[in-house]
């Protein structure tokens, strides 16, 4: 299955969406032997994400809504745009990666199998968010979409801007789909995490390109957290810290709801 969505309550206008947790590469196209692969999806996954989604998600008061991608970013990443003229796609890692963490070659360069993989998994993931936005809105009144990644303790050679503070979590903001009262209700609930960042190593989060910059009902925030407060690195196992953000998150999902 290339995505899931995962019902909530009727009532809840949360979407915790989760792009970069899997590690599913099948019909991907890709160059890479097992061992390349292997080191590939260590340091480019998201992992376990989606059980600090599924964790919160069920200790929340009222249930939110899921959009979990089943499918590795190593395929096509639902979160590049493919009209991207910014530099990760000049960098090789657009919608369809070329290159991986460390600039290592992973396709040859194919317009058609990149255009075929964009018609089976991108659009309709894509489609699937944008639904599932509009559906919150009209049962709602709103929607608002926690954009939930992970990244490296120390900065990996792809990050073009990763020379920035590295807190346990990081905070991205979308001009006027981040509102303070949203930013306010995160900080109160990762306190016990440690420090908050703001939009460093990564900025911005996810909004629907069919409301982006168009309708703020839909407000949203990018939750980065720091892998070495929740799992070994680069691609080991979950440690207790997982359990403390899963609680932190769905305690951002009741100050929401």
């Amino acid at each position: 299955m290339t995505f899931e969505v995962v019902a909530g309550d009727p009532g809840s206008p949360v979407i915790l969406h989760v792009p970069h947790a899997s590690r599913e590469v099948v019909g991907s196209g890709l160059l890479l032997g097992a061992g390349e692969l292997a080191e590939e999806l260590d340091n480019l996954t998201d992992a376990w994400t989606d059980v600090i989604a599924a964790r919160a998600a069920g200790a929340a008061l009222r249930r939110p809504w899921m959009l979990v991608n089943r499918l590795s970013r190593l395929v096509v990443d639902p979160e590049r745009f493919t009209d991207d003229t910014e530099e990760m796609l000049a960098a090789g890692m657009g919608p369809v990666y070329t290159h991986g963490y460390a600039g290592r070659r992973l396709r040859a360069d194919d317009p058609a199998r990149d255009a075929a993989l964009l018609a089976e998994h991108f659009f309709p993931y894509a489609a699937a968010m944008t639904t599932l936005t509009g559906e919150r809105l009209a049962a709602t009144g709103r929607a608002v979409i926690l954009d939930i990644h992970s990244y490296p303790s120390e900065p990996l050679p792809y990050e073009l801007h990763g020379t920035g503070p590295r807190p346990p979590i990081c905070l991205g903001t979308e001009g006027a789909h981040t509102p303070p009262w949203l930013l306010d209700a995160a900080r109160g609930a990762f306190a016990g995490a440690g420090e908050i960042g703001l939009n460093s190593p990564f900025a911005g989060c996810y909004v629907p390109s069919a409301y982006w910059q168009r309708d703020t009902a839909v407000s949203a925030l990018m939750v980065e957290i720091r892998r070495d407060i929740y799992m070994r690195e680069p691609g080991g196992a979950p440690t207790p810290g997982l359990d403390t953000l899963g609680r932190g998150l769905g305690a951002l999902v009741d100050a929401i709801g």
